[in-house]
């Protein structure tokens, strides 16, 4: 009846009691109001994903991105270079472990807090001493970047993020730092050719691409199966993919790792189950033997690979997963995670564990900020997988033994999880999932080899 709600005010009450004092203030209560409502709708509507709008002209701001990308390459010693190596990440682990129990110490009797800083003038101190001019056989540089490691991981241990730094073991994982003198890298580093370090001298990489860069820091590894690589991180820029008008919602379970609104299901290839009898017969030989014998050792060695092998499975697969989600849409929506009290459940954790999901969301996140993809993620308490994706009445129970289901509102059925897909694009977009959906059927089967 009226246009503009001020006008009950004006013909009702304003217009009997004109002048009163309470009324200006009431209109002027409901006009405020009005402007709030108004802004909220005008703010709703400007960042409500439409096509051609926000995401399209964020992405043709800024054609590249520069990140910081890093690179890991396995390569072969030489027997003077393994024993160097191991040399250097000896004394690298005598450092760790000999700061980190003057550290303690320090605390507990002076109730001092010292730092990596203080123990390398210690260090410098105890290299001029004689039992330990051993020390001066290792490059300073890694031993420096060892003192520089405890002091991050002190403070991820003080902000809550982390335990307490343990003590590393010969058995450990073992790395070293080097810093590369960038005013003499040229002969040094050269991308897909060389890499020297010092007192290695050349390494024998398998380069398998180029990078692009200079990096400044190089770090040398050597795993629990006694294999070497080398790892660096350089500055790229990176050019965004074409420009996808579409957007999917996608739902992570353990049945099938990803489903798609489009309803495209990527199944479970459940690599720790398959290799379970594997892992079952190399971890019954090495109980069997006794502890720290040279038989030991090896059957140590191979259940190690059999673990390898199973995470170096997942992880490829894991990023070919992504690399095509990333490739073949725009607009991606995903329910935020809690993978520790997901965890929690005995009787699931072992499958969600095999799944890796917090690693897919960690490559989805870094991959559509490279790539120019917009990535958005819904509350997880919302009950997407009851409720209907075309009428939206929620239903009252749904255990997940309930894989299909049929709305007694509007008679649709539905998949479970297809549905909890199409809820979180519809949540995702603010109720717009038409908007993203011009492009036609998704199909990432087709990129990712299925």
């Amino acid at each position: 009846m009226y246009d503009d709600p001020l006008a009950r005010v004006r013909s009702g009450t304003a217009h009997r009691a004109r002048g009163s004092h309470k009324v200006m203030l009431a209109a002027g209560k409901i006009r405020g109001k009005i402007s709030a409502a108004r802004g909220c709708l005008q703010h709703h509507l400007a960042t409500c994903h439409r096509p051609n709008e926000k995401s399209i002209e964020a992405m043709t701001e800024h054609d590249s991105t520069t990140v910081q990308r890093s690179y890991t390459f396995r390569f072969y010693p030489t027997s003077v270079q393994r024993q160097q190596l191991a040399m250097e990440f000896g004394h690298a682990r005598w450092v760790w472990n000999t700061c980190l129990t003057w550290r303690g110490r320090q605390y507990r009797v002076h109730d001092k807090r010292v730092t990596g800083v203080d123990f390398s003038r210690q260090l410098t101190f105890l290299k001029g001493l004689g039992p330990y001019a051993w020390l001066k056989e290792a490059s300073a540089t890694c031993l420096i970047q060892k003192l520089r490691d405890q002091d991050t991981a002190f403070r991820h241990f003080f902000a809550g993020r982390a335990k307490y730094p343990r003590f590393k073991k010969r058995t450990h994982t073992q790395s070293i730092r080097y810093q590369l003198d960038q005013r003499q890298v040229a002969g040094m580093y050269r991308a897909g050719e060389f890499l020297k370090l010092p007192k290695l001298g050349a390494l024998k990489l398998k380069w398998s691409r180029k990078p692009q860069g200079i990096p400044k820091m190089v770090t040398v590894t050597q795993d629990c199966v006694g294999r070497y690589c080398v790892s660096f991180m350089c500055e790229e820029t990176l050019q965004p993919l074409p420009r996808k008008p579409n957007g999917i919602g996608v739902d992570l379970g353990v049945c099938d790792v990803v489903v798609t609104s489009e309803g495209w299901k990527s199944g479970n290839p459940r690599h720790l189950r398959t290799h379970t009898r594997q892992l079952r017969k190399t971890q019954r030989r090495l109980s069997r033997k006794r502890k720290s014998s040279v038989r030991w050792h090896r059957q140590r060695i191979r259940v190690a690979k059999a673990h390898a092998r199973v995470s170096n499975t997942r992880q490829d697969w894991l990023h070919k997963l992504t690399t095509a989600l990333i490739r073949q849409a725009g607009f991606i929506a995903m329910e935020t995670l809690n993978v520790r009290g997901m965890m929690a459940n005995r009787r699931l954790s072992k499958a969600l564990g095999d799944v890796g999901m917090h690693e897919l969301k960690r490559q989805m996140e870094y991959k559509a900020k490279w790539y120019g993809r917009e990535f958005r993620q819904v509350d997880r308490w919302a009950p997407t997988s009851k409720t209907c994706s075309v009428c939206g009445a929620v239903q009252k129970a749904m255990p997940l033994k309930v894989r299909e289901w049929t709305c007694p509102d509007c008679q649709t059925a539905h998949d479970r999880d297809i549905n909890a897909a199409r809820n979180i694009l519809i949540l995702a977009t603010g109720g717009r999932p038409g908007s993203h959906a011009r492009g036609g059927v998704y199909q990432p089967a087709a990129a990712y080899g299925c």
